[in-house]
């Protein structure tokens, strides 16, 4: 057996040989120092690290197709070297099977099948194919050239080239199990709701949360400028926010209501608005605002912009029931969610991860926030929709978020009517162990500890101590149960983004 596995099939041999004999024939010329110098430029990868380095630079498809063709050419790279070219010992072509110019030197020892090289320019191209078809396409060409090598300098058999080449793509598609394309990403846009168009603030009554991280007498001073005739309001500290917030959205006159603050304080406005049948106008302030973020609002300009043109969207709203207190006190709260809300530690994740994000980017502080947050905190043992669970985060965003992980940042749609619940368990063997694995290997998505899905209402229970709930950032302590729903198109805001 292992005398054939040596050999390999007659037909196999009469293959190699015919087409070695072919290659000896060509005559002489420059690209015999091209083909050299390639294939020795793919050398323990160094090509494709390079390339992956280059496409690494741009955000988006070419980072992620770089970081995918990598896995892969690991995968590759250990199958072929650590499992089959122990398992299929086989001579490499001798000198006289090529002429002397041509032939490389020195000729590798290790086994000639199969070849490593093309493995390795194989399961790059393909895996970087995988998530961007036209990086592939050109990464072709340059991937062929490295495996024609091997066999042009005498490295390799043709046999070794070809099998080798399929054991590269077949890592890369392997690996799509557990690094899973990402689904498109649909792009921002609204549908369009009638709003009223303001002009200089006219009938536009605004409520400002001088609390908020970002707020600064500055600040003050640029609304007073961009609306002279809005009613301004700033709640200071000590002031019932819900209730100075009622106050200018009953103010006599106004069409609008404006929020400047925080996810939570925005959450407070978006309640108000409703109630009076008023369009929202949230401004980009507070400590965090995903909310105008997803609006398309950056800046006082778009959000000035939308308000003067009338441009209006309608928005789902979450709708949330909280039971907390004792139970012979009980205590029941209704909340307007924008956002998101969570149990577990996916609050103290966030916080890292913006702590660290403006010194490390966005992709390494959510790793190292997430390391951190996973290794020191305990799971939180619940129910939901009537069933137990153990987890470390029970996340639910208001509407599909991107990307499809434990860390999700981005909103492009804010109707599509369904609560994005994710939940990162305990339940399993080693859960832990797992976890920190999959953060560290960028599998959370694909782990059997992630659990995704969607929902149009969820029911949260407490089992032994209440639980801490955040609802758009603010956490409700003492929590023993939480009804959501989704409220369709319940919500008017400004907003600049296109039409859908």
């Amino acid at each position: 057996m292992r005398g054939f596995l040596r050999k390999g099939p007659k037909h196999v041999q009469r293959f190699d040989h015919y087409l070695l004999r072919a290659v000896s024939r060509q005559p002489q010329g420059d690209y015999d120092h091209f083909f050299r110098l390639l294939s020795a430029s793919a050398t323990k990868g160094k090509l494709w690290f390079g390339v992956a380095g280059v496409m690494a630079t741009v955000p988006g498809k070419p980072r992620r197709a770089a970081l995918h063709g990598l896995l892969a050419l690991g995968v590759a790279s250990a199958v072929t070297n650590l499992v089959f070219k122990t398992l299929l010992p086989r001579a490499r072509p001798l000198p006289e099977h090529l002429p002397v110019f041509r032939f490389v030197n020195p000729q590798p020892q290790s086994s000639s099948m199969p070849s490593g090289h093309s493995a390795s320019a194989a399961a790059f191209a393909v895996g970087a194919g995988m998530v961007s078809p036209s990086i592939g396409l050109a990464l072709a060409p340059v991937a062929a050239g490295v495996a024609y090598s091997r066999v042009h300098t005498g490295a390799h058999w043709p046999s070794d080239v070809v099998f080798g080449s399929a054991l590269g793509a077949g890592a890369a598609l392997l690996t799509r199990k557990w690094w899973p394309a990402r689904p498109p990403e649909p792009k921002p846009r609204r549908t369009p709701a009638e709003v009223p168009a303001v002009v200089d603030g006219e009938g536009l009554s605004i409520a400002v949360n001088a609390l908020g991280g970002s707020y600064t007498p500055e600040t003050g001073d640029l609304l007073k400028e961009v609306f002279p005739k809005a009613y301004i309001h700033e709640i200071a500290e000590g002031e019932d926010v819900a209730g100075e917030i009622q106050a200018a959205a009953t103010r006599p006159g106004t069409v609008a209501l404006g929020v400047w603050g925080g996810d939570g304080t925005v959450g407070t406005a978006a309640a108000a608005a409703v109630e009076h049948s008023l369009p929202l106008l949230v401004l980009p302030g507070g400590t965090l605002n995903h909310f105008a973020r997803d609006l398309g609002i950056g800046s006082i300009d778009d959000a000035l912009e939308a308000l003067a043109n009338g441009l209006g969207a309608a928005v789902d709203l979450g709708g949330v029931v909280v039971q907390r207190g004792l139970p012979d006190m009980p205590e029941t709260l209704e909340l307007a969610m924008l956002n998101t809300a969570s149990v577990g530690v996916y609050p103290n994740l966030v916080r890292r991860r913006e702590r660290l994000q403006p010194a490390m980017g966005k992709p390494l502080a959510g790793l190292v926030a997430s390391l951190r947050t996973f290794a020191v905190n305990s799971p939180t043992t619940l129910t939901v929709d009537g069933v137990r669970h153990k987890l470390w985060i029970l996340y639910l965003g208001r509407g599909r978020y991107y990307p499809s992980d434990h860390a999700p940042i981005r909103r492009p749609v804010l109707d599509d009517g369904v609560f994005d619940l994710r939940m990162i368990s305990a339940d399993e063997p080693f859960a832990r162990a797992r976890l920190l694995w999959a953060v560290v290997t960028g599998t959370v998505t694909a782990s059997k500890v992630t659990h995704l899905s969607e929902a149009t209402s969820v029911t949260v229970e407490a089992i032994g101590q209440p639980l801490v709930l955040a609802v758009d950032g603010e956490p409700k302590p003492g929590v023993r149960s939480a009804e959501f729903s989704v409220r369709p198109h319940e919500l008017k805001v400004y907003s600049p983004l296109p039409v859908e």
